[in-house]
């Protein structure tokens, strides 16, 4: 989740929140243990038994239904003339108004929580209203040199439809997603090429998140991604820890914050 401060509230949405707002707000709404510490995915499980799932769900759609305002990262991945594939964890849909706004064509890729869905995807091709679902091993229709992809590793709020939403939030949601990455059955095949010859650009994303370290070990091993090939992170201070990894990866780290990266590449 990109912006945000110590003063977002639900009444008073003027950013989107941070991941330490919405721990904050979950753990009151569902009266959360004082003296644990609070972090999402724990405060998100707690919620999720304490409250139940039906109701985690429905705080986080009437959360993230909301006009927050694009970034200005959004508007100019949104503006860039070449076809990007995004990948993403965010479960706002900034990126998805920014485009429409800039009147790009693109498709949606969301993995899906829900277990009766099972080891599917939610495919929303370019225009489409509702979603197809389909298992990663057969999206391979997606043509990522005629349009961008936007690609929801961690679910998505669909707020035409809560029905569709998807959310990795709790320990449960974070356990069955990284059961999925390990099988090798996550990723669509239709990005199978991308992940492996294109060179990554993280944004916002830093390797302390075991999470993110995760998949980039299935992309590295599963889709033998080839050694060398460089990529970049923008971030203004990353720790002496982050940018070790970033340098086992083959990643140069640029220290500088992602408004000002933004802002370099528009005058560039």
């Amino acid at each position: 989740m990109i912006g945000a401060t110590a003063s977002w509230s639900k009444d008073a949405r003027a950013c989107l929140p941070s991941a330490q707002d919405l721990a904050e707000h979950l753990a009151r709404q569902a009266t959360y243990p004082a003296d644990e510490p609070e972090q999402l995915a724990t405060v998100a499980q707690y919620f999720d038994v304490a409250v139940g799932t039906d109701g985690l769900r429905r705080e986080l759609h009437e959360i993230f239904d909301h006009d927050y305002e694009v970034p200005h990262l959004h508007r100019f991945l949104a503006q860039t003339p070449a076809s990007l594939l995004i990948v993403t964890t965010n479960y706002d849909d900034l990126l998805e108004r920014a485009f429409r706004e800039a009147r790009r064509p693109f498709d949606l890729v969301v993995h899906t929580t829900d277990p009766k869905l099972g080891d599917q995807l939610l495919w929303w091709p370019d225009g489409a209203s509702v979603p197809q679902r389909i298992a990663p091993k057969n999206l391979v229709h997606i043509d990522l040199s005629e349009r961008s992809v936007i690609y929801k590793i961690h679910g998505t709020i669909d707020r035409s439809d809560a029905a569709n939403d998807q959310y990795v939030i709790s320990e449960d949601d974070y356990v069955d997603f990284l059961t999925r990455m390990t099988r090798g059955r996550a990723i669509p095949a239709g990005f199978a090429e991308a992940f492996q010859n294109r060179q990554f650009l993280f944004l916002g994303y830093g390797l302390r998140d075991w999470n993110l370290r995760v998949v980039l070990n299935r992309i590295e091993k599963d889709l033998r991604r080839p050694k060398g090939k460089r990529s970049w992170t923008i971030d203004a201070m990353p720790s002496a820890l982050e940018a070790r990894f970033w340098q086992e990866r083959g990643v140069n780290t640029y220290r500088m914050t992602i408004d000002a990266f933004v802002a370099m590449l528009q005058r560039a």
